[in-house]
């Protein structure tokens, strides 16, 4: 899933490319995937691109109209080209949920790959027409996260930091991936719970993940859109990596598994040296 850097890589790359152009056609080939009708997605044909930017994991394609808003959610992506199908969109069985294509011919397609579409696309006067990016918590790299900041949203409710940094309503734009990494990094179990960090825990977190999502927004600016999911990839030290060496202490690297998702730490870098039982709801195997 792409999470703030990969979209905030994506926002910069539209940024660069799309700025100035005009959309000249749109098409959905995935009905479900379009969210809205009010605005038309033909409203868009004939506006202005002006800008691109980010909403935690939404992507906000910004017209002299309305604004496109996107959110890939677990199997989407954006594939840009410089010379984009000019065919009609048809709705079927394609990955194909979505294209955008430029007055110089140029454009980009939204595709869903996987059995569970949750791709959502929205065609909206403001951003916050949309319910969830009305209720986003704080950005963690705007001024508005410090380290104050962190410790009242971890104090307001005793859950597992794992589910803390994951929650869009808290904090907004950390999935799955980067919470590992950011766990791993400030070397904290991840089944750790919120209201119990004190001071100094709380400073470090706040630094890590400042650290940890500035330093993937470094790598992620400036790339085409087709190389963000392989330097995601490579950037990462533990998420997806069960079974490697730990590449700060060289233990192995475990996983815990939920229905429909799960994670990955190290055991001596995060837990003391105890793994964590694999099963919902773990708690250290004693």
């Amino acid at each position: 899933m792409p999470e703030l850097p990969e979209v905030e890589g994506l926002a910069r790359f539209l940024t660069a490319r799309a700025v100035g152009r005009t959309i000249a056609g749109v098409g959905v080939g995935a009905i479900g995937a379009l969210k809205t009708f009010d605005p038309p997605l033909e409203a868009l044909v004939g506006q202005e691109v002006t800008g691109a930017s980010r909403h935690g994991k939404w992507l906000d394609l910004v017209t002299t109209g309305p604004h496109l808003l996107m959110h890939l959610s677990r199997g989407g992506w954006l594939k840009w080209s410089e010379k984009v199908s000019t065919a009609p969109v048809r709705p079927g069985r394609s990955p194909l949920a979505l294209r955008v294509r430029l007055d110089d011919g140029a454009g980009f397609e939204l595709s869903e790959y996987g059995t569970r579409k949750r791709l959502a696309v929205h065609v909206v006067s403001e951003p916050t027409d949309v319910e969830q990016v009305a209720t986003l918590g704080v950005d963690p790299l705007s001024d508005e996260f410090t380290p104050d900041r962190l410790a009242e949203l971890a104090a307001a409710r005793n859950q597992q930091i794992k589910g803390l940094l994951r929650d869009q309503g808290t904090i907004a734009g950390i999935g799955n991936a980067y919470s590992d990494e950011i766990l791993h990094a400030a070397r904290m179990s991840p089944f750790a719970l919120s209201a119990r960090l004190d001071a100094v825990a709380v400073g470090r977190l706040h630094d890590v993940i400042r650290q940890v999502l500035t330093s993937a927004v470094a790598e992620a600016s400036g790339r085409p859109a087709a190389e963000l999911k392989d330097a995601k990839r490579r950037g990462m030290q533990v998420h997806g990596r069960t079974g490697e060496p730990c590449p700060v202490c060289g233990d192995v690297v475990r996983e815990v598994s939920f229905a429909d998702s799960s994670l990955q730490y190290c055991a001596t870098c995060q837990t003391d040296g105890k793994p964590l039982a694999d099963r919902r709801l773990s708690r250290l195997l004693r």
